[in-house]
C-alpha cells in the first residue's frame, strides 16, 4: 500500500488531477509524460546511453565548406559531423541581410562556437546554429543580441508589465526572451533568473577560450529537469515521480527556481509501475497506431513517409442527425483538435498534409481552420499553417527537433525493410 506523509504528500497513490507531469525511471531510459485529466498530451523519452544533444553548446572545427549547399560540416566530437547552414551563422553587421556567402563566413580548420538545434537522425548529422541561447525557467538569455521578446501566450497587459521589468534588470548588451512561466513574476525573480543565466554564459565563454575543438562547453540538464523547466507552470497540480533520485533532483531544482511549486512534487510508492497505474502505456500503444478514433465515430488516419506526413479524416459510422454539411463540419472540427494532439504526442515534424472532408460553405472551412490554429497555440514547437483549400487540404510544417514517438518505440521491419507491405514472389 502507498503511504502519505504529512501535508507535503511526499508519497501518494496514483490518481488523476487535471494537469500533471509523471516521471518514470527504467534501467536504460527515463520517460516523462504530460497529462491533462488523465489524457496523455506529450511523452518525452531520454536514453541513458544516447541522450538528446539539442541545446548543447560545443566548440567545433570546420571540416568542409560547401558553397553549393550554402553550408559547412563541423566536427563537434561525435561520430558524424554536424551541419551548419549560412543562414544559421550569427553576424553583427549588414552582411546578415540577404543571401550570405558561406566561403566568406567560414574557412576549413576554423574553430566556431555552435549550439545544436536538431538531433542527428538516421544517416544525418546534427543541425547547428551560432545564434546561442541559454534557457532558464522564466527567461532565455541571448548573449549576442540586444532585444527583448515576450511570449505571445501572455495577454497584452502582462506582456507590457514584464517588458518594463526586464528592461529594468537586463544589461544593455544582451537579449532576453521572457517565457510563459514568467506570468506574474516579480522583478526579484527575474533578476535572480538573469543572474544565473549570466553566470552560465560566463562559464561557457571562459571554456570556449580555454578548450580546443572539438569540445563541449554547455550541456542541457537531465530530461526530467528539462521538461519541468520548459513545460511546468502554476496550472500543474503535481509532479509524480517513481524514483528517489529523480524525486530529489526535481525537488532541489524547484526549490531553487520556483519554491512554491516544490511542494507539488510527489513520490510514487505503489508496486504497480506508475505508467501502468495511470494508463499511460496503453495510451502510448494507441499513439503508435495508424488510425485514431474521434468522439463522434469518425477517425483520422496518419501515414508517414520520407517526404511528409499525410493525415486523412473520415466520417466513419457517424451520420449525424441534421444535414450532411453539419455532419462533416462536426467531424472536421473534432479532427482538427485531435490532429494537433497527435502531432504533439507523436512529435511529428516536417511537412504535414491534412485531408479534411470536403465542405461546401466557406464559413465552415474557416471554422475548421480556426479550431486548428487555436489548438496549435498549445504546441510549444514552431508551426506554420497554409490556408485550407477548396479540396479540404491543409498544408503545414512543424519543426523537427528530435526523434518522434515512432522512432523511439519502433524499428524497421526485418522482412519488408520499411515498405509497409510484405511482397510475395512473382
Amino acid at each position: 500500500m502507498a503511504r502519505r506523509k504529512g501535508a507535503k504528500g511526499e508519497e501518494s497513490k496514483a490518481r488523476s488531477p487535471r494537469k500533471e507531469i509523471v516521471v518514470a525511471s527504467y534501467r536504460d531510459e527515463t520517460r516523462v509524460a504530460v497529462l491533462e485529466s488523465g489524457e496523455l498530451q506529450e511523452i518525452f523519452v531520454g536514453h541513458h546511453e544516447r541522450r538528446s544533444i539539442v541545446g548543447d553548446i560545443y566548440k567545433g572545427k570546420v571540416q568542409n565548406v560547401l558553397p553549393g549547399m550554402e553550408a559547412a560540416f563541423v566536427n563537434i566530437g561525435h561520430n558524424r559531423n554536424a551541419l551548419l547552414y549560412a543562414g544559421d551563422i550569427f553576424v553583427d553587421d549588414n552582411r546578415n541581410k540577404g543571401r550570405r556567402d558561406i566561403t566568406k563566413l567560414l574557412k576549413v580548420g576554423q574553430e566556431v562556437v555552435v549550439q545544436v538545434t536538431k538531433d542527428p537522425m538516421g544517416s544525418k548529422g546534427a543541425r547547428l546554429t551560432t545564434y546561442l541561447s541559454i534557457p532558464g525557467r522564466y527567461l532565455v538569455l541571448l548573449p549576442q543580441m540586444n532585444t527583448v521578446g515576450i511570449s505571445h501566450r501572455l495577454d497584452e497587459g502582462e506582456r507590457e508589465r514584464l517588458r518594463k521589468l526586464v528592461e529594468e534588470v537586463r544589461p544593455k548588451d544582451v537579449g532576453i526572451i521572457v517565457r510563459t512561466a514568467a506570468r506574474e513574476a516579480e522583478a526579484a525573480e527575474l533578476r535572480k533568473s538573469l543572474a544565473y543565466l549570466n553566470k552560465v554564459w560566463r562559464q561557457v565563454h571562459r571554456a570556449a577560450e580555454k578548450k580546443r575543438a572539438p569540445a563541449i562547453l554547455y550541456q542541457e540538464p537531465e530530461l526530467e529537469i528539462k521538461v519541468i523547466r520548459d513545460v511546468m507552470d502554476d496550472s500543474f497540480e503535481r509532479v509524480l515521480v517513481d524514483s528517489h533520485r529523480s524525486f530529489r533532483r526535481i525537488k532541489q531544482y524547484l526549490k531553487m527556481v520556483a519554491p512554491a511549486l516544490a511542494e507539488r512534487v510527489v513520490r510514487y510508492a505503489d508496486e504497480t509501475p506508475v505508467f501502468e497505474a495511470l494508463d499511460i502505456n496503453r495510451q502510448i500503444r494507441d499513439a503508435l497506431r495508424r488510425e485514431v478514433p474521434l468522439p463522434s465515430g469518425g477517425s483520422i488516419v496518419i501515414d508517414r513517409t520520407e517526404a511528409l506526413t499525410a493525415i486523412d479524416v473520415n466520417t466513419g459510422r457517424y451520420v449525424g442527425d441534421k444535414s450532411l454539411e453539419e455532419t462533416v463540419l462536426r467531424t472536421n472540427i473534432e479532427a482538427a483538435a485531435e490532429v494537433v494532439r497527435q502531432l504533439r504526442l507523436r512529435d511529428i515534424g516536417g511537412i504535414i498534409i491534412i485531408d479534411f472532408i470536403d465542405m461546401n460553405e466557406a464559413k465552415n472551412r474557416r471554422a475548421v481552420l480556426k479550431t486548428l490554429n487555436q489548438e496549435l497555440e498549445k504546441d510549444r514547437t514552431k508551426t506554420y499553417v497554409v490556408e485550407l483549400t477548396k479540396l479540404g487540404l491543409v498544408e503545414m510544417t512543424r519543426k523537427n527537433v528530435s526523434e518522434g514517438l515512432m522512432e523511439v518505440f519502433g524499428e524497421e521491419c526485418p522482412v519488408c525493410h520499411g515498405r509497409g507491405v510484405v511482397f510475395r514472389e512473382p
